[in-house]
């Protein structure tokens, strides 16, 4: 292989490792422990700095990635609702 093929290879194995870090903070926000899903939550939709960079560094969007989690968290998805009394998610039904 030359040397453009080998740093494809690099970057793509980059982007797909930087892309299964957004998917496990997904499935934790939607299936984890409470505590996990609300470290989860925090992440997704409130960090300014590190998901921004992760998301990049999987060749993704952050705005565009947190719009559609902000949909399907608005649609009940498989992803906790909001309860009224603390505004936090709660535990999924068994």
């Amino acid at each position: 292989m030359g040397a453009r093929e080998d740093s494809y290879i690099e970057v793509h194995a980059e982007q797909r490792v930087w892309t299964a870090v957004i998917a496990r903070a997904v499935e934790e926000w939607a299936s984890g422990p409470l505590r996990t899903r609300r470290e989860a939550e925090a992440y997704l939709f409130g960090d300014q700095q590190d998901f921004p960079a992760v998301c990049r560094s999987a060749g993704l969007d952050p705005e565009s990635l947190r719009r559609k989690l902000h949909k399907l968290r608005e649609s009940g998805a498989g992803v906790p609702a909001k309860t009224p009394h603390t505004a936090r998610y709660s535990p999924l039904p068994n």
